[in-house]
């Protein structure tokens, strides 16, 4: 055995050992990006910032988008509220379908988080372009133009 190859590791300790940095690297990568999303889904400081904007019951996380007062929609939306709270029975078959976010104006959340609900026009033939869109911690966003705008609903 020569000077050189008594001083080196076995070839399979380097292969066991750069397997096992691998791995430890991947866990580390998958922890951050695990903690990222979760961040994401609560910003900082919405729980204090809900407690003082909404009725107990009735968390409304804050978005940052315009506002309106629960008792300043129009009477089909509040109607269509109540049907929410009941869950139900609903008008249209599509009401509570999963709403994507496609637009990406409210708030980043997980695909299925919120829900779309038709808010009848009267005059309109078809849904219309009114909805109540109602997210899983309660948050609820009215549009009256089919997703081009929103207006986060205080309750």
């Amino acid at each position: 055995m020569s000077e050189q190859s008594a001083s080196r590791p076995p070839r399979r300790l380097i292969v066991l050992g750069a397997g096992a940095a691998a791995l430890v690297l991947l866990l580390a990568v998958l922890v951050g990006y695990a903690a990222r999303r979760i961040g994401a889904d609560e910003p900082a400081g919405t729980a204090a910032a809900t407690a003082s904007q909404a009725p107990a019951g009735r968390a409304t996380p804050v978005s940052g988008l315009a506002t309106i007062a629960a008792a300043d929609l129009p009477k089909q939306a509040r109607d269509t509220l109540v049907l929410i709270d009941k869950k139900g029975p609903f008008p249209y078959s599509r009401d509570g379908i999963v709403f994507g976010n496609n637009e990406k104006i409210l708030p980043a959340r997980a695909r299925g988080y919120y829900h779309e609900y038709t808010v009848p026009t009267p005059g309109e033939q078809d849904r219309g372009a009114r909805r109540l869109v109602v997210g899983d911690q309660g948050d609820v966003y009215y549009t009256d133009d089919h997703y081009d705008s929103f207006r986060q609903v205080l309750r």
